[in-house]
């Protein structure tokens, strides 16, 4: 019987709505999903390991990369480049097992013309006023740079339309729980099992 593949999963939404902190906590319940290390120029956070959170590169690093084609989708956002290497996404895949790619929404659109076959789930805040007051609670950024970003928000949250599912984030657990069901349900859809299946009545 042949092996069913695995999903690739796709989780985006506006910068602050708790894209990392949902992902985190699926895989600690669904220890089979594996997480996609993204590539990027900004600089990282208090706690942040590079190959762990993110490949952290140089401008020139991260450019030589997109000459040599090993970026599934690739994205420049507030002044960052962000990008998703190709090679672990497939060989995941290809082994049966799903995968999450945690990316900005221009970076999913992109995967999307790809990967069409993807499950792309779009993570919401409760309210505007509650995405600026989880951004303002990083004390990373200046207030110059939440403006952007919420501004950037409002246009990220009208390209919803362009996902399969939209999830909100207004408890981990619950979010957690919504995309556990979207997986359950992606992997039992007739167009994902029936080569798997036909072996089952095929007449030698």
């Amino acid at each position: 019987m042949k092996k069913e593949k695995g999903l690739l999963l796709v989780l985006s939404g506006p910068a602050g709505v708790g894209k990392g902190t949902v992902c985190s906590a699926l895989r600690q319940e669904n220890t089979s999903v594996q997480y996609s290390v993204s590539a990027t120029t900004r600089s990282p956070r208090e706690g942040e390991q590079d190959g762990v959170n993110y490949f952290f590169k140089t401008r020139e690093q991260f450019e030589n990369m997109i000459e040599q084609d090993q970026l599934l989708e690739w994205a420049e956002y507030v002044g960052n480049y962000y990008g998703t290497p190709i090679e672990y996404v497939r060989e995941t895949i290809n082994n049966g097992q799903d995968i999450i790619l945690e990316i900005e929404v221009q970076g999913a659109l992109k995967v999307r013309e790809r990967f069409p076959e993807g499950v792309f789930i779009f993570l919401m805040p409760p309210s505007l006023a509650e995405l600026r007051s989880r951004i303002v609670g990083r004390g990373t950024e200046t207030e110059d740079i939440i403006n952007k970003r919420m501004t950037v928000a409002k246009e990220e949250i009208d390209m919803m339309k362009k996902y399969d599912y939209v999830v909100e984030n207004d408890q981990v657990h619950l979010a957690v729980d919504r995309i556990k069901s979207i997986v359950t349900a992606e992997h039992c859809k007739r167009e994902r099992l029936i080569e798997k299946y036909k072996e089952l009545v095929e007449v030698d």
